[in-house]
């Protein structure tokens, strides 16, 4: 009985081999991909706070925003770092000491999609409280065509700025990215689910 729960916890080594190039190849995909392109969100973020001024535009005093478009970047730091952790478990596979058992493989990939899962609901909330705001800022102005808008209902003035146009660009890349970073998980979490089930019938069959 010891032998068989060993053989259903560790991987054999040709199933070893293609985890170990599946959690590598798509843990420095996602890597890169999360650091070359989510730099994008971020550094947009970093000009809205640096040269934003006072916070008077379309977003101005909806702090729940704020805190889901942080949220959502703080994920994407997370999911970067995270797909980094993959390449590390892609290489202690393919080590005969220091193989992982399949259930930490199967964690690392479930972490990895409620993440990524997370981070798309974080952005798609930021979008649709965004478009909701422009909407109203839109329904409010004369419906005449004007091509720059500013209202005043009895308070301190607001507009439509380019910088509401950049912050949904932001979100829409940030958006794009997790929905690749969540792909990658879900094939992850597929193939370590498919290997462990035949782990499992391969040992109940010897």
């Amino acid at each position: 009985m010891h032998g068989i729960g060993t053989m259903s916890d560790l991987a054999q080594p040709s199933i070893n081999g293609s985890l170990s190039r599946a959690f590598s190849r798509l843990g420095w995909i996602g890597f890169w991909l999360q650091l070359a392109i989510g730099t994008i969100p971020v550094a947009l973020l970093i000009y809205a706070a640096l040269f934003g001024g006072n916070p008077v535009g379309t977003r101005g005093g909806f702090a729940l925003v704020e805190y889901l478009a942080i949220g959502s970047l703080l994920v994407l730091v997370f999911t970067t770092i995270w797909f980094y952790r993959y390449t590390r478990l892609g290489s202690r596979v393919a080590e005969l000491d220091h193989r992982p058992p399949m259930r930490s493989l199967k964690r690392a990939a479930w972490i990895g999609v409620a993440a990524s899962t997370l981070g798309i609901v974080f952005s798609a909330l930021v979008m649709m409280f965004d478009l909701i705001q422009l909407l109203l800022y839109f329904l409010r102005a004369p419906q005449a065509g004007i091509p720059v808008i500013q209202t005043t209902s009895g308070g301190p003035a607001s507009w439509v700025s380019a910088g509401d146009v950049l912050s949904l660009l932001g979100l829409i890349v940030s958006m794009l990215i997790e929905i690749i970073v969540l792909a990658l998980s879900l094939w992850l979490l597929f193939l370590t689910t498919t290997e462990a089930a035949e782990i499992h019938h391969t040992a109940e069959v010897s």
